[in-house]
């Protein structure tokens, strides 16, 4: 048994040092006027604490028992039901609800599956993302973009493949990976800074959860700053998404699809692209030049 809704979180040791004080031989209005209730209050204090025994006695919630606008439980089964059944968002379960004459708000319909644990929560690792401004791309490693690519191997199986490129020399480098994380992110940086002279200032990265906030921090602790590209603007990663395509259509492409076949094809042509290969964007210099030169 509870008692009425009140704010004071010490009303409970309050109700039990009335009890204690009434069993120690005190009246009721001598122990109401000591701690400043009303007599009738401290007696139904002590039948509630004879009913379920001594100590503190709990305040009641304010949630009302029931309410009068309550979704009928028919209602509630329509809607889980057509949210199990076809994995459709709110929106879509609200809609479906009104072509068959069921009589229901939207936020009704979101309050019952958030209630019914048949919302998809996002995960606290993907967000909030910091804002951090578009550096100008001035000299090398001023900006960089790191991406993943996703490739089918013949027995249906994965291999991913890390991408990075720096936005003023053109400077590349991937890795082949079984497997992709915010940690084997993290490491991937660390071995592409190994393989070049100019340090990484800003890394951009889409909003995968391999770049996860997780990412950010760890590149925050080896001194570089992370950004993730607009949503919905598909040119903020155009760099290394072109650079994904050439390195698909000029050596992945190329090879059987096998990891160990990849990382062959990758010790060679990485090379050829850093030092042999002229880009347009560069007036036609190869990035390692246009390294040496900045």
């Amino acid at each position: 048994m509870y008692m009425s809704y009140t704010q004071n979180p010490n009303m409970p040791k309050v109700r039990a040092h009335a009890v204690a004080l009434v069993h120690r031989g005190w009246s009721a209005r001598k122990t109401g006027r000591y701690l400043g209730f009303h007599h009738m209050a401290v007696m139904k204090w002590v039948r509630i604490s004879e009913k379920r025994g001594n100590g503190a006695i709990p305040t009641q919630s304010s949630r009302p028992k029931r309410s009068p606008h309550a979704l009928s439980r028919e209602i509630v089964s329509e809607i889980i039901a057509e949210r199990v059944g076809r994995r459709r968002c709110a929106e879509h379960v609200y809609h479906a609800l009104a072509n068959r004459g069921v009589v229901v708000s939207l936020s009704s319909v979101k309050r019952t599956l958030d209630r019914c644990n048949l919302t998809k929560k996002r995960s606290p690792w993907k967000r909030p993302h910091d804002a951090t401004p578009r550096p100008e791309v001035t000299h090398t490693g001023a900006l960089l973009q790191c991406d993943t690519v996703h490739i089918i191997a013949p027995d249906g199986s994965r291999i991913y493949v890390y991408t990075l490129i720096d936005l003023f020399s053109r400077w590349a480098y991937a890795e082949v990976v079984e497997k992709i994380s915010a940690e084997r992110s993290v490491q991937f940086v660390r071995r592409a800074q190994r393989r070049t002279d100019f340090p990484f200032e800003v890394i951009q990265t889409d909003h995968g959860p391999e770049f996860s906030t997780w990412f950010t921090h760890a590149l925050w602790r080896m001194g570089m700053r992370h950004r993730h590209c607009r949503v919905r603007q598909k040119n903020d990663n155009a760099h290394i998404e072109r650079f994904n395509r050439t390195l698909q259509e000029e050596c992945l492409d190329r090879t059987v699809h096998t990891i160990v076949s990849f990382r062959r094809a990758l010790a060679a042509y990485l090379p050829y692209y850093n030092t042999e290969r002229t880009h347009m964007g560069i007036q036609y210099k190869t990035p390692q030049e246009v390294v040496l030169s900045s």
